[in-house]
């Protein structure tokens, strides 16, 4: 409660000073700040507010000075380098596992007889089998 009615009248003389030196705008800006500290206390927003920096608090000084939590952010560094080490090996002397042949590879169509034919890609490539197996041309 201390904390809203600090804010409280800290807001009644910023909405005081504005409404003399920067006019009728500034002051309803400012009469609305005002009321903001007031509501948070009485709808327990500001209590809300109070535990949750408590508690972010109490999590900060726990993960600092834990010994338990650095083991475990050095075990995290130890698994980073092993996939790193792991990537290089495989690029230097091991036996990579043979690529599968693409499908162009694997079922080439000799050349067109027609001159000047446009170039077919992969799946026209394949209709164009069928179409010749069963006689359509």
């Amino acid at each position: 409660m201390a904390l809203a009615v600090a804010l409280t009248v800290c807001g009644g003389l910023w909405t005081w000073y504005a409404a003399r030196n920067r006019g009728a705008a500034s002051a309803t800006r400012g009469a609305a700040l005002t009321l903001l500290p007031g509501a948070a206390y009485l709808t327990g927003t500001l209590e809300m507010f109070g535990e949750i920096s408590s508690s972010v608090a109490d999590w900060a000084t726990g993960f600092v000075f834990s010994p338990l939590v650095w083991l475990g952010i050095a075990m995290a560094g130890v698994a980073v380098v092993l996939f790193g080490v792991s990537g290089r090996l495989s690029g230097s002397g091991e036996e990579a596992p043979k690529p599968k042949p693409s499908r162009k590879e694997r079922k080439a169509l000799p050349p067109s007889s027609q001159k000047g034919a446009p170039a077919i890609d992969d799946d026209l490539a394949d209709i164009e089998a069928i179409l010749k197996k069963r006689g359509i041309n």
